[in-house]
């Protein structure tokens, strides 16, 4: 990329109600002048990667950073599709520069407002202060609420389309994926989707941007684990929106985060994997996820695996759930079809984090499941109280009695706990659907 330096005052804007304060900070900066990235023939990638931020809506972990995708249609009329996170807005600015150099934008499509996409609309605003924003009557309401814009907003229909020049674009609105007011844009002329969140994944883009560039294979899991965290509990939506792209000939998947999607296998298993995952459907395998203050909770857990594994079940996955973070337990429940909770008592209820765990797989309305429990008390056995409980509100089949344990591990506790573990691996291996609120025994 060609640099040229120029000494330049940044600003930190900070807000106060009702006025704008301008900080200046005296720093040096440089206008980048980056080589633009063509995806294909007019479309440019102008995105950013996130390698600095912890954690993904200060919750999800981003070991492998992420990304937040923009794009940019070159036609008669100029587009640009999503902005990114306001803290990369200068590098944002600098890439449309290097696409555009002084050209203006005609029309910003929002398909989505969450912040990490719409951050920079209002500095956008005062870059290309004729520039329309196209969206829905919901996208209308939040440019409102989160920025104070009402000018020049273009409020368009399901299904409607807006003329580039050499390319149309029609609208899809698509509810609750993640969002209310979410869309995708699909441009006839070249066959590409522009997803929103869907078809998304954590982790940034190094050095290439296609799936032609990088290898997909890193991508999989995130994908996995940014679904099950982020999507996972709209799982109904996600399906009428793949109902509703059904036949419509998609050769390029361009979300806002993670990958462009370009090749027909890649394109394949990506949408494979979300209608999976909408749905429910697992692999064959088995979390037991688990708190233990003192080790005999976890004894239990490692005497049910063993015998899970010495009765042909593969692809187990243990998590002690104090040291797993959350969104890796949700991850792999997503991911395979046997799951077993075990937890001591506490406070005459459950591990604070087996708690935790238990909330989100309500809230994300997770079925499906093979599932069975095991609990530990010293006096009071509420841990057990409160996994039956759940148990029964979800749309698990039950494989066997629950193991309860008091105090420490005995004989009978330890054959009750391999009887649980073969019971479970038989189970995963009939072939059998998992039928809802029913208690399965062998």
């Amino acid at each position: 990329m060609q640099i040229t330096a120029k000494t330049l005052n940044r600003r930190n804007r900070v807000k106060s109600e009702g006025n704008e304060d301008v900080k200046l900070l005296n720093c040096k900066l440089y206008t980048v002048m980056y080589k633009p990235f063509e995806i294909k023939e007019n479309l440019f990638y102008v995105g950013v990667n996130d390698r600095t931020k912890h954690l993904f809506e200060n919750l999800w972990p981003l070991p492998k950073g992420v990304s937040y995708n923009s794009y940019i249609i070159n036609d008669e009329k100029i587009a640009l599709i999503d902005t990114v996170d306001i803290c990369y807005a200068d590098v944002f600015f600098n890439k449309i520069r290097s696409v555009l150099g002084d050209k203006q934008i005609d029309y910003l499509i929002v398909n989505h407002m969450e912040p990490d996409h719409s951050g920079s609309v209002e500095l956008l605003k005062t870059r290309y202060p004729q520039i329309k924003i196209v969206g829905n009557s919901r996208t209308a309401e939040m440019l409102k609420g989160y920025y104070g814009i009402t000018d020049n907003v273009v409020v368009i229909e399901d299904k409607e389309e807006l003329n580039l020049g050499k390319n149309n674009l029609q609208f899809y609105l698509t509810p609750m994926v993640h969002w209310p007011e979410t869309m995708m844009t699909y441009v006839k002329e070249s066959k590409t989707l522009f997803s929103a969140d869907a078809f998304g994944t954590f982790g940034t883009l190094d050095g290439g941007v296609t799936d032609i560039q990088l290898n997909p294979e890193r991508y999989w899991d995130e994908m996995i684990r940014y679904y099950s965290n982020i999507v996972g509990k709209f799982g109904s939506p996600v399906q009428a929106a793949l109902k509703k792209l059904s036949g419509m000939g998609i050769e390029t998947i361009c979300s806002t985060h993670g990958p462009v999607w370009t090749q027909p296998d890649t394109l394949g298993k990506v949408v494979s994997l979300y209608d999976r995952l909408s749905r429910y459907e697992s692999e064959n395998g088995l979390v037991i996820a688990y708190g233990s203050m003192y080790g005999n909770t976890e004894q239990l857990a490692e005497i049910i695996a063993a015998a899970a594994a010495e009765n042909g079940a593969r692809n187990i996955i243990m998590h002690n759930v104090s040291k797993s973070h959350e969104s890796e337990v949700l991850r792999d429940i997503f991911k395979y079809r046997g799951l077993i909770i075990g937890s001591p008592t506490y406070n005459n209820k459950l591990y604070p984090a087996v708690e935790s765990l238990l909330s989100a797989l309500q809230n994300r309305n997770v079925k499906n499941k093979f599932f069975s429990f095991f609990s530990g008390h010293t006096w009071a056995d509420g841990a057990k109280r409160e996994l039956k409980a759940f148990a029964e509100g979800m749309e698990f089949e039950t494989i066997c009695e629950s193991v309860e344990m008091k105090q420490s591990l005995n004989r009978n506790v330890m054959e009750n706990a391999y009887a649980l573990g073969k019971a479970m691996a038989e189970r995963l291996h009939s072939g059998d659907a998992v039928i809802p609120h029913k208690t399965t025994c062998h």
